[in-house]
């Protein structure tokens, strides 16, 4: 079976427990905090190793995340180690969110310009978003600066980019003059 597949089952499984016991938004903020502290290096590694006994990841997991944790996500948790499915939790946390924004009509549009943009700015945007039949209700918007689009911005959400930077547009009209026969006889 094929890692998506397992961890959207998983994923799916512990959606609909938190939702039967109405815990959902509790562990979806566990998941989220799971999903920061497996960028780190050292506790990405350990839960790939198969090397380590589960038995000592179990006490890595309770001294990390008991008392802190949902006692769902702690049972999840140990359930997945004891199937050893711990290498694919960052997996089974990804699709996790994902189907947590699915069932919340929530849509991650993602906004790149070349320089920061004001809080009103951002906001007009967002508004314009939640208003547009491309989105979902909600819209979760996230920002990122980068120079090298010159000007403009893209847009990135689901499947689709909306590019409008100047890079972008500077390679069209280089593609434009390069089928253009007039024009790239008289530039050589």
């Amino acid at each position: 079976m094929s890692v998506q597949r397992i961890a959207s089952r998983y994923a799916k499984s512990l959606i609909d427990l938190s939702q039967e016991r109405g815990k959902l938004d509790r562990v979806l903020e566990d998941v989220q905090s799971f999903k920061e502290v497996a960028k780190n290096r050292d506790f990405a590694l350990l839960l790939k190793s198969p090397v380590v006994k589960a038995d000592t990841k179990e006490k890595v997991f309770n001294q990390l995340f008991a008392g802190k944790y949902d006692e769902i996500t702690m049972a999840f948790l140990r359930i997945l180690l004891k199937k050893g499915r711990e290498s694919q939790l960052i997996d089974i946390a990804n699709e996790f969110v994902l189907q947590y924004k699915h069932i919340n009509h929530v849509s991650t549009v993602k906004l790149v310009t070349a320089a920061p943009m004001s809080e009103a700015m951002v906001k007009e945007i967002h508004a314009k978003l939640v208003a547009s039949s491309n989105t979902e209700q909600n819209v979760e918007l996230v920002t990122e600066v980068n120079p090298d689009i010159i000007g403009g911005f893209m847009l990135q959400f689901d499947d689709k980019l909306y590019d409008a930077s100047v890079v972008h547009k500077l390679e069209q009209m280089k593609k434009n003059f390069k089928g253009n026969l007039y024009i790239s006889q008289i530039m050589a």
